[in-house]
């Protein structure tokens, strides 16, 4: 296989670990708050990347004072920010339309990537893909043809989710640019360290730092696991086309989400699921 072939198994892999986490999140929500399974998650993500990181990297997990500012901002926005506001969303709205929204991030990658990411060139399969990949999102995420014609297509968990998309884009590309070399781990690591001394601050003064259940662990290992595969795809495809690959996840959120929590999808999803799988072709086709 070659180098972008590589890259694009990497992020279906991590799109099939963050169909799952939503799943275990809703579930860790019994017994557990919403910022009480993000501190969780975040610290065992914390563990599970300290072990990849000592086993890949000849155990050195130093840093640089530029690099820990590039990850202090990929920590803030895109763990403390916008993985809270999904999280919160979670509750609101199903799984399946939480997930897609939250990985229809190419558009503002693309946006972004465009001042920033100069010398990344994009094929007209990019900008095809990405382009049916939208039109399958707005099926999904309207799930019926009168709320299509209406132009119904959200809530305010469905704004919420979007809040986090662009937060997650914007970490996305400074990655991209200023992170492109450093060992996944180390990244995963710090973003999640950083993430997690905060959530924990938040929770001892609240004196609400209890952990729940097996479910946020499961939770942090998923993640951690997904958010690697992800840095190493990332290493191999263009910003947009790891965005892009990740709206896989609906696919399996959407089986997921029916046979644990009994979500419904409705036929147009399924429509737009397969018009996502075309996007998916076309985004991974060599220039």
């Amino acid at each position: 296989m070659d180098k972008k072939q590589i890259g694009v198994l990497a992020i279906v892999g991590a799109s099939i670990m963050w169909a799952i986490e939503p799943i275990f999140a809703k579930l860790a929500y019994s017994n557990a708050s919403v910022v009480q399974t993000s501190a969780f998650r975040a610290i065992f993500v914390t563990i599970v990347a300290l072990i990849y990181t000592l086993t890949t990297n000849g155990r050195n997990i130093k840093i640089t004072k530029k690099e820990f500012s590039v990850i202090f901002y990929i920590a803030v926005v895109g763990t403390l920010i916008a993985d809270l506001l999904f999280y919160i969303a979670l509750t609101k709205i199903p799984v399946l339309n939480a997930v897609l929204i939250g990985h229809l991030q190419p558009i503002f990658i693309i946006f972004i990537g465009y001042f920033i990411l100069r010398n990344e060139k994009h094929s007209k399969y990019d900008y095809i893909g990405i382009f049916v990949m939208i039109i399958g999102a707005l099926l999904v995420t309207t799930q019926t043809l009168e709320n299509l014609l209406v132009l119904r297509i959200g809530t305010i968990g469905d704004l919420l989710v979007i809040g986090a998309t662009v937060s997650w884009a914007t970490t996305g590309v400074i990655a991209r640019k200023y992170l492109k070399t450093m060992n996944c781990g180390i990244i995963t690591f710090y973003r999640f360290l950083i993430a997690a001394i905060f959530f924990s601050i938040y929770l001892i003064f609240k004196s609400e730092f209890q952990f729940g259940s097996v479910n946020q662990i499961i939770i942090g290992v998923i993640v951690g696991v997904g958010y690697i595969l992800y840095y190493e795809g990332l290493k191999r495809v263009k910003a947009a086309q790891a965005g892009a690959l990740e709206l896989s996840t609906p696919f399996f959120a959407a089986i997921l989400g029916f046979l644990v929590l009994g979500e419904i999808v409705t036929p147009m999803q399924i429509i737009g699921i397969l018009i996502l799988c075309i996007g998916v072709y076309l985004l991974s086709k060599k220039e």
